[in-house]
């Protein structure tokens, strides 16, 4: 059974940086994909960035590129989401998820955890 938990959230100044951790466990994932997702109060999810596990390619929304960074530690089958230069609108709760390389649907979730940007 696959599992996602989070951790590294918390409150920073704008300008700040925060790095998040997703834990993995449950199987072998160099098949997978690992996405980063947040979403604000009143808003929808939105797509933070990606990696392909095994290789390491990556991709990013447009309002993170070049701030936020997502990395791989194969050793501690750990996921990071790197986040420097942190704004106001950064705000919201983040979520790692897990999916098959293929695959549409991201089908592994963590629980979240909780980043505030104090402007």
């Amino acid at each position: 059974q696959v599992q996602l938990v989070e951790s590294g959230g918390g409150l920073v100044q704008a300008g700040g940086s925060l790095r998040l951790s997703c834990a993995a466990s449950g199987r072998t994932f160099s098949s997978y994909a690992v996405g980063w997702f947040r979403q604000a109060p009143g808003k929808e999810r939105e797509f933070v960035g990606a990696i392909r596990w095994s290789g390491g390619s990556t991709y990013y929304a447009d309002s993170v590129k070049g701030r936020f960074t997502i990395s791989v530690n194969n050793a501690k089958d750990t996921v990071y989401l790197q986040m420097n230069s942190l704004k106001a609108e950064d705000t919201a709760v983040y979520y790692c998820a897990a999916k098959i390389i293929g695959h549409t649907v991201y089908a592994y979730w963590g629980q979240g955890t909780q980043v505030t940007v104090s402007s």
